[in-house]
């Protein structure tokens, strides 16, 4: 079962935290969350999943950034999200969609227990501009059933920034 809107305000504080949280944000069954003003890119053109691939960070300035096709950037959530009872979604806005930039192309499938700030896998078929503060994509989430263990630990946890691909972490660890 997926939360109502209601029912994500009215655990806020408790089962869910959303820092800082804007009541405008609040969807029917999901909440808005904002794009930082920050990307990193990779620098090569070539990545290697065994390695720590080097990125550099771009600004967005207030007067927006344009996206160049063909390349993925990361971005990241102005807001920080927790929660230890729900499994936290996250899906692109359908308006950004609609203008052929897909935020987070993959895993917007979050684990119980994750806190943090969401990493953006972002994409665009075509150049778009984009400015920092857009409410670029929302949460939402749903109950687990059955015994679970709580997310504690792992690579992306408590994330204070964007996060590259640290897979190559998988490998140190066989």
């Amino acid at each position: 079962m997926i939360l109502s809107g209601k029912e994500i305000k009215k655990k806020l504080g408790n089962e869910i935290i959303i820092e800082p949280f804007v009541d405008k944000q609040l969807n029917p069954n999901s909440y808005n969350l904002r794009l930082h003003n920050a990307l990193l890119v990779y620098e090569d053109t070539v990545l290697d999943m065994k390695k720590d691939n080097k990125t550099k960070k771009l600004i967005i300035p207030p007067e927006g950034l344009l996206l160049e096709t063909g390349k993925l950037y990361l971005g990241r959530t102005v807001e920080y999200t927790k929660t230890d009872k729900y499994v936290p979604m996250l899906e692109g806005r359908s308006s950004i969609g609609r203008l052929g930039l897909f935020i987070h192309i993959t895993a917007g499938f979050g684990d119980v227990g994750f806190s943090g700030y969401w990493t953006l896998e972002i994409f665009c078929v075509q150049p778009i501009r984009i400015y920092p503060n857009v409410e670029i994509c929302q949460i939402y989430y749903h109950n687990i059933e059955g015994e679970y263990d709580k997310y504690s630990s792992g690579k992306y946890q408590n994330n204070t920034d964007i996060q590259p691909s640290l897979l190559f972490k998988d490998f140190q660890e066989r």
